[in-house]
């Protein structure tokens, strides 16, 4: 699909935002075809008639919501993407949204820096939830959430076949800085842990000690959680070296070593159901590297693990330190590879 073959429809009842989104996109991504609309209803005519690539939402719309304007979206353009782009930020109303038919969810305080990457990323299948939501699930419309592991005896298992088509939560963060890293890292984390799920970081050196202070300053006992085996703190270039063969992944290396650790964090994960979550940088520092085929190829290993086992993975990338920003061919089937895309 070619920038100029790209339609998309903005509504929103703020004339003035519509020309910062139609400014945006135009500098970002090349020559699109761009409608607008000011109301719900509006937005209904135009999509039935248009049928658009892409259909960006605001909520609070006049005549019909846009969370009720998306359903009947749904029925009438099934094959338009919709992503909400809105100044609520309550993770109830970004639940709903995504229960609508969104594809993505933008905050508009934060579409500035989040806005282009969350298109390019709904235009190819991904979905998009803005960095502020890092550490949220939120089902889509068919109503599935992250499926509960198989267990036996209170031992952590892959899932079973039959459930391998369901939603997975595979997502990469892409920050302009170290501190934004961090701070995904630190509320990926953060989340997790408060919910008793084992977390498993995959990092470089400096990010993991850098991490402690703010996960400490977050209200968690890391100390504690590393005596109980819930949270294990591994270096990334180390951890790479277990299964790379002649500078790419091995896919039976990796996936022995990475069940081994999911393993083992989800006999100390607590509640009924043992979960375990996973953060690093082993594919962005491949990338780093130079070896951009190598770090595609293990976010698609990674993707498996988290479709085969209850496993909720977070990759983190600076954008400063990999090669040809989001511009490249590499950061969109890196993105292709994951279930969900933040950025800031």
């Amino acid at each position: 699909m070619t920038p100029s073959s790209i339609r998309i429809l903005v509504v929103d009842d703020f004339e003035p935002f519509r020309q910062f989104v139609r400014s945006t996109l135009q500098n970002h991504l090349g020559l699109l075809t761009i409608i607008e609309a000011s109301d719900g209803m509006e937005a209904i005519e135009l999509a039935q008639a248009l049928q658009p690539d892409l259909i960006l939402l605001d909520i609070g719309l006049p005549k019909l919501s846009g969370i009720d304007a998306a359903r009947r979206i749904r029925e009438l353009s099934p094959q338009s993407k919709i992503l909400f782009v809105s100044q609520e930020s309550s993770v109830d109303v970004v639940q709903g949204a995504f229960s609508a038919g969104a594809s993505g969810y933008v905050v508009k305080m934060d579409a500035g820096s989040e806005l282009p990457t969350a298109v390019k990323g709904v235009l190819r299948g991904a979905r998009f939830v803005g960095s502020r939501f890092a550490g949220h699930y939120f089902a889509g419309a068919s109503g599935v959430a992250t499926p509960g592991s198989a267990r036996d005896n209170g031992v952590f298992a892959p899932r079973q076949r039959q459930n391998l088509e369901t939603s997975h939560r595979h997502e990469a963060g892409f920050y302009s800085d170290d501190a934004g890293l961090l701070d995904g890292f630190t509320q990926f984390i953060g989340a997790a842990m408060k919910a008793g799920t084992a977390v498993i970081v995959v990092a470089t050196e400096s990010h993991r000690d850098r991490l402690l202070p703010r996960l400490q300053a977050h209200g968690l006992d890391i100390g504690a959680a590393i005596e109980q085996g819930r949270y294990i703190s591994l270096d990334a270039a180390d951890t790479l070296s277990t299964f790379m063969v002649n500078d790419q992944p091995d896919p039976v290396r990796f996936s022995k070593v990475a069940g081994d650790l999911i393993v083992g964090a989800a006999k100390a994960a607590k509640g009924e159901r043992p979960r375990v979550a996973a953060c690093g940088e082993c594919a962005p520092l491949l990338w780093a590297q130079g070896n951009a085929e190598a770090a595609v190829r293990l976010e698609h290993l990674w993707d498996g693990i988290a479709k085969t086992y209850h496993v909720d993975v977070f990759c983190g990338y600076t954008l400063g330190s990999v090669q040809g920003g989001i511009e490249s061919q590499i950061f969109q089937r890196i993105c292709a590879a994951h279930s969900a895309v933040h950025s800031r």
